[in-house]
């Protein structure tokens, strides 16, 4: 007993031979083969090429035993045989009407000059849209021929052929940037592997012993690590004020009004100051100015030292809200007051 779907596959490859293999779309379908399988299976009507015309119609309404019915309006009219013709002097090398083509018919390369070799094109109008300088043209070479007059079979063969090859090289261009871009995942992820690996390999010992001493030695070595990693945001950032303060004033854009200011600011100093002392960062200027309280600014470092507040409030350390508090409290030794 044969396979029906054995069957509809036969009937598909008989009807697709009949058809004119311009890939043009019109009947609604991407190209000749699946508007074939669709007569096939009786879900599309015999009657949707324009390029075949009335003589295409016939010749599927023979094979398919069916009356003759003229040209579906929606998909068309039938027509002399056209070629696209690229206006080479408006041609902005855009490559859009190249990747239209069913047939690979346009010669040309991105900001390139494209041109059309008229002996390959099917005249399907599919490089017409994409075109953004509209440079293509689509001029009737036929004359009053139409259809499959206007066509023959050794031109639709020819065209199939080349559709065929297209459609063979994209699938391999695709399936080689899927290769590239699964060989850069894969590597990225030996990558992060490859350091867990490593996080696993140093932790594997407290892993073992997480209620003995060694992981309350492991767990107190992440917390300095922690705190050694804020100081050292802490100092960055803060070294990036200095340099930016002494650029400033270089160009004599430095603080103004700094002679007088208020005790709420002077309290911000003094705190930020002694957040610096606590993590032990000095510069050449705050050292001298311990060793020489004359010689001390009122608001010396105010914007670095606003940094270092900010900074010091986002690591999240209770100590410096603890400062923030005693920074208000009233202080009778502060030599500046």
């Amino acid at each position: 007993m044969t396979d029906s779907k054995t069957l509809a596959k036969t009937l598909a490859d008989r009807i697709e031979d009949l058809l004119p293999q311009t890939q043009c779309t019109k009947c609604g379908y991407n190209g000749c083969r699946p508007y074939a399988q669709a007569i096939a299976q009786g879900s599309a009507n015999y009657n949707q090429c324009p390029p075949g015309g009335a003589q295409g119609i016939a010749r599927l309404a023979a094979l398919l035993g069916k009356p003759v019915i003229p040209l579906n309006p929606d998909n068309g009219v039938e027509r002399p045989r056209p070629v696209a013709f690229i206006d080479e002097n408006l041609c902005i090398g855009c490559t859009l009407c190249m990747q239209a083509c069913p047939v690979d018919a346009i010669v040309g390369a991105a900001k390139q000059m494209h041109t059309m070799v008229a002996e390959l094109c099917t005249g399907c109008d599919l490089c017409v849209p994409p075109c953004p300088v509209d440079c293509i043209a689509m001029i009737p070479v036929t004359g009053d021929a139409t259809g499959w007059d206007a066509w023959s079979q050794q031109q639709a063969d020819a065209a199939r052929e080349r559709y065929h090859r297209r459609s063979a090289r994209l699938d391999h261009e695709r399936e080689a940037a899927e290769a590239r871009a699964a060989a850069r995942r894969s590597a990225a992820g030996s990558a992060v592997a490859g350091g867990a690996e490593a996080t696993g390999a140093a932790a594997a010992p407290a892993s073992a012993s997480q209620t003995g001493p060694g992981a309350a030695a492991s767990r107190s070595a992440a917390v300095d690590d922690a705190e050694a990693k804020k100081r050292a945001i802490i100092q960055a950032a803060l070294e990036r004020a200095r340099k930016k303060k002494e650029q400033t004033s270089a160009q004599g854009q430095g603080p103004q009004n700094t002679t007088n200011v208020s005790a709420d600011v002077q309290a911000q100093i003094d705190a930020a100051e002694a957040r610096r002392r606590r993590l032990g960062i000095h510069d050449k200027n705050s050292a001298q100015a311990t060793n020489d309280p004359s010689q001390a600014h009122p608001a010396r470092d105010a914007a670095t030292s606003r940094g270092a507040t900010e900074a010091g409030r986002a690591s999240g350390n209770p100590d410096d809200d603890h400062e923030d508090d005693a920074s208000h409290a009233p202080d009778h030794a502060n030599p500046k007051r």
